[in-house]
């Protein structure tokens, strides 16, 4: 009868009512990273930053956790 009792508790829906992946990238440090990488680098369209980072990603074997935002943030300043 409850149909949302019986759904996977492999991902959920925040409050918001955003969908949230367990595999997801944690979007607010994917968002916060962007930020700063804007900040530091206001020559380079959003776009042209996110490319960057999707590089750095495929340079590291498709992951990036593991990595502090830091060290994303140098690596890809260094891209771009």
């Amino acid at each position: 009868e409850n149909s949302l009792q019986k759904t996977s508790t492999c991902s959920s829906v925040k409050p918001s009512g955003i969908f949230a992946s367990p595999y997801a990238l944690n979007l607010s440090s994917f968002t916060k990273l962007i930020k700063r990488l804007q900040e530091r680098h206001p020559e380079f369209s959003k776009q042209e930053i996110v490319e960057a980072v999707q590089e750095l990603r495929k340079i590291n074997k498709g992951v990036l956790s593991g990595l502090a935002i830091s060290s994303i943030e140098e690596k890809t300043s260094a891209i771009l």
